[in-house]
């Protein structure tokens, strides 16, 4: 039986973490971590690591960046295996994860669909045809969501730029620059409403014609069953940072 800790495990990815679990064989979620304690789902939920008391395997986590490092030094502490799906990490919050993983086991995704992966290497192959295109994002999500862009939309813009010989720069807010759209940029666009999923559309502009890859969340589970196959894959493995290509 693998023991897992859900950090997060209050939230609606924790709802749904919860049930995925449920229709996996060998899979227990032993206690989980959030800013309020809780026992309504058949197992405890602290608000400190301090209380953390239970033998843990494999740590899945969707909650938010600070609530991230601080499971994070419980991971550290217990070398145990941790599957990070939390977003909206800056660029020195992403370097000391990389740190972490030289000690443990971290797999890190900021959006564990296969779908969206597979999404990332169909536009890797049109970026290194169309090299003339301009390529704009644009992301849509529910009202609640606080970061922006999405962490899947860093995705997929850095996977073009890690097939591009010169690189793009991105390019998140245009209403303060009164000038033409530079060539060498992905621009990116935000849209917050209602209770959708995830929508992630990139768009290549030519002349004469116009190239759209779309992929459209219709529900959270796909990135529940996602981290936990994830959890399955990292719990056995060695220290390193690993991500959705190790399963892809």
């Amino acid at each position: 039986m693998i023991n897992v800790l859900l950090s997060g495990a209050n939230g609606k990815m924790g709802s749904e973490v919860i049930e995925a679990i449920g229709r996996v064989e060998d899979f227990k979620i032993v206690c989980g971590f959030d800013r309020e304690e809780t026992n309504q789902n058949g197992f405890p939920v602290y608000n400190s690591i301090d209380k953390i008391s239970e033998k843990v395997d494999v740590i899945i986590d969707f909650s938010v960046p600070v609530a991230t490092f601080e499971i994070l030094k419980y991971a550290k502490k217990n070398k145990t295996p941790i599957v990070i799906a939390t977003t909206g990490f800056s660029k020195e919050e992403l370097e000391k994860i990389k740190e972490i993983s030289t000690e443990i086991p971290v797999f890190r995704s900021s959006n564990m669909s296969l779908d969206i992966n597979l999404m990332a290497s169909l536009i890797q192959k049109v970026a290194e045809v169309l090299t003339d295109a301009d390529i704009e994002i644009v992301e849509t999500h529910h009202n609640r969501k606080v970061d922006s862009p999405s962490g899947t939309a860093i995705l997929l813009a850095d996977a073009i730029n890690e097939v591009l010989t010169e690189k793009k720069g991105y390019t998140f807010d245009r209403m303060q620059k009164r000038e033409k759209r530079n060539k060498n940029e992905i621009g990116f666009s935000s849209i917050r409403g209602g209770n959708i999923v995830g929508e992630h559309s990139v768009k290549f502009f030519g002349e004469s014609e116009t190239l759209e890859i779309t992929h459209t969340a219709y529900s959270r589970q796909v990135f529940a069953e996602g981290a936990v196959n994830a959890a399955k894959f990292i719990v056995t493995k060695e220290p390193g940072l690993y991500d959705m290509k190790s399963l892809v």
